[in-house]
This record gives C-alpha cells, sequence and structure tokens, in this order.
C-alpha cells in the first residue's frame, strides 16, 4: 500500500485540514530534506556547497559568476565554497576555454560518480513507481505537479513584486 492511499490524517487540534495529496507534497517535501542531509553527511559538505554541486552536476562545468549567480549568493560566498569543495576532492578549478583569465569550477569524476551513485538509486526508485499508473493517470499527475511548481514560483516571487 502506497501513502497516497490512505485516508487523509486527522487535523491537529486548530490546524487546517487538507487533502491527501497536499499532505502528501508537505511529506515529500520533509523526506527530500533528510535525503539531502544524508547526502551533505557522505559528502561532508554543507548545504551551500551541497546545492553547488548539485548545479555543477545537472549544468556542467560553470564559471564561478554563474554558479554565484545559480546559487544567489554573492562571487565571495562562491569563492569560499568553491574554495571548501576543492579542498575536500569535490571539484576542480580549470581554465576557461574562451576567457583566458577565467576558470570553470569543475565537478571531479569521482566525486560525480559518489554523488550520482547516490541520487540516481533514489530517482530511478521515485520514476519506476509510474509503472503502476496508466499513461493518462501519469498525465493527470503531472498536469497536477506542473501546477504546483507553478504556484510555489507565484508565490516564491511574490515577494519580488
Amino acid at each position: 500500500m502506497h501513502a497516497a492511499d490512505l485516508p487523509p490524517a486527522p487535523a491537529r487540534s486548530g490546524a487546517p485540514s487538507f487533502r491527501a495529496p497536499t499532505t502528501l507534497l508537505r511529506e515529500v517535501l520533509e523526506v527530500t530534506e533528510l535525503f539531502e542531509e544524508r547526502m551533505r553527511r557522505e559528502l561532508t559538505v554543507n548545504p551551500t556547497d551541497l546545492e553547488a554541486m548539485e548545479h555543477l552536476l545537472m549544468a556542467g562545468p560553470l564559471a564561478p559568476s554563474e554558479l554565484a549567480k545559480r546559487l544567489g549568493i554573492s562571487t565571495a560566498s562562491t569563492t569560499t565554497a568553491v574554495d571548501r569543495l576543492v579542498a575536500l576532492g569535490h571539484v576542480t578549478r580549470e581554465p576557461h576555454p574562451t576567457d583566458r583569465r577565467g576558470v570553470m569550477v569543475v565537478p571531479t569524476p569521482a566525486s560525480r560518480a559518489r554523488a550520482l551513485g547516490m541520487l540516481m538509486p533514489m530517482i530511478q526508485d521515485v520514476d519506476r513507481e509510474l509503472n503502476d499508473f496508466t499513461p493518462e493517470e501519469q498525465q493527470v499527475i503531472a498536469r497536477y505537479l506542473s501546477r504546483v511548481i507553478a504556484t510555489y514560483r507565484a508565490h516564491a516571487a511574490a515577494e519580488d513584486d
């Protein structure tokens, strides 16, 4: 039995009651934090360093200024994070291919393999859960999650208005 098959949990006294999918999304966020904590422990990095590694793994080598932009931190803070990651053997600084003065932050093959060795089995297991749903049901799930993402983005950007 999957958690989605369970009835919604009763609301705590005074707490609003939400439908099961909304409650389960909150739980997904909580277990995501637990998984990221496990990755941080395994890789001996802090939250900023892990986020930097995630960007480098997904995008490939990045200039420090681009990494700073993606992390939403100063270039000085990014330099400190990259220094930590270099010291741990997670990344290297290499010459920029088109800017003689620039450098690129590059994940090391060993660190990439280690991080993806933890991440990919989890992603594959999550993806495998879709096998229990028809293509039509998968479209509904995808539509719902797309709308949830749009809602999160709208609320995240609301402060910028």
